[in-house]
């Protein structure tokens, strides 16, 4: 088969976290223990997970295949991993290979990279250099804490942030209006300058344009060039059920601006779950810590146990019940797109640290009756 560009700017070992000699079984064993962990079932609501999860598919598909990962091998050993889609329009520095007379690796090459940034025709059957293609935004990370309860049963909020958004006078361009970008002469509106060694090719950031492709002769004057301002803006968005302390939830496109009419990049929301006063969390179970007396564990019997809705469960103690137990609640606990959780209670007894006289009477009456000693096994 025909390798795909992915394989020229990705490390399918390093994506599987096994070394570049690893065996058919170590391959294996590490695909299906990050396959397990960031199943999209597992991690409800978890984007980057799920990305993640497509990134380690997408390696074993090479690796875990005999005759794809031999011709990803060979692959490889031409070049350094990601270095040889640098050169042809990027706008960095790297290692190349000079397609244009090369037969069949031209074919390969060019086909994979295409010719246009190299002097040949620009995409859409155009005359002349291709310049710098489109270029996409940076990710932006925000912070937003949200309650306990938001956290449980989704939440619809408003971000308030301050990021880079393309500029209003100038669309992005980074020219005064009315006027436009003119293409880098020195680099062909390619952005790099190559250093050609025969079959091989040398490149490097143009120095003329800044590696952008273009030049700015008459700056915007809001921007000054950069095609971007800083802008405050809102941002709604609507937080699944679920979500877990420290989870990163990533809103596609909402992100920062792209460049050549690239597409805007993505805006992470890292979460903070602040604590309840009452109830905890283990995955999508619920925890809660109930009192009872010491009548109530020994003799058995129903007590009333909170939720999280606010709404009053009964839980039927066995007599005998020792503290620190804990017992499920079935379906009253976290639930998601893909599953419910249950409320887990732990019983402990409460001992009273006053007495009135009747009840320190009732108590050493119960300590005359007792006849086992609970430390026998201590001896």
């Amino acid at each position: 088969m025909a390798p795909q560009r992915e394989w020229f700017e990705t490390d399918y070992y390093k994506v599987l976290g096994v070394d570049d000699d690893a065996s058919a079984k170590e391959i294996t064993k590490a695909y299906r223990k990050l396959a397990r962990d960031l199943h999209p079932d597992k991690n409800p609501g978890d984007e980057a997970a799920e990305e993640r999860f497509k990134q380690v598919s997408a390696a074993y598909d090479v690796l875990g295949d005999e005759e794809k990962k031999t011709e990803y091998d060979e692959v490889r050993h031409m070049g350094p991993v990601g270095g040889m889609g640098a050169a042809p329009g990027g706008g960095q520095g790297g290692f190349g290979f000079n397609v244009g007379d090369e037969g069949g690796l031209g074919d390969l090459f060019g086909n994979l990279f295409g010719r246009g940034g190299r002097g040949g025709p620009a995409p859409g059957g155009q005359g002349g250099p291709a310049g710098v293609g489109p270029r996409r935004g940076d990710d932006i990370t925000a912070q937003l804490t949200i309650d306990f309860d938001d956290a449980v049963k989704g939440i619809t909020t408003t971000l308030y942030l301050t990021t880079d958004a393309q500029c209003s006078t100038c669309n992005g361009s980074g020219a005064r209006p009315g006027t436009s970008p003119t293409l880098c002469s020195n680099c062909g509106g390619r952005g790099v300058v190559d250093d050609n060694q025969g079959l091989f090719s040398f490149s490097s950031p143009c120095r003329v344009c800044q590696g952008q492709g273009v030049r700015i002769e008459d700056p915007c004057p809001t921007c000054h060039g950069a095609g971007t301002e800083k802008r405050q803006r809102e941002v709604k968005t609507r937080i699944p059920s679920g979500v877990k302390d420290g989870q990163t939830v990533r809103l596609k496109g909402r992100g920062g601006p792209g460049r050549n009419g690239g597409p805007a990049g993505d805006l992470l929301v890292e979460l903070k779950v602040m604590p309840h006063d009452l109830f905890g969390r283990q995955g999508n179970n619920l925890t809660v810590a109930v009192p009872v007396t010491f009548a109530e564990a020994a003799l058995g019997g129903e007590i009333d146990v909170p939720t999280l809705d606010g709404s009053r469960v009964t839980l039927r103690l066995k007599p005998g019940t020792p503290t620190g137990s804990r017992h499920r609640v079935k379906g009253r606990g976290i639930q998601t797109t893909s599953s419910t959780g249950d409320l887990i209670v732990t019983v402990n007894v409460a001992v009273p640290t006053e007495l009135n006289d009747e009840q320190r009477a009732a108590l050493e009456q119960l300590a005359e009756a007792t006849t086992v000693n609970p430390r026998a096994s201590l001896a």
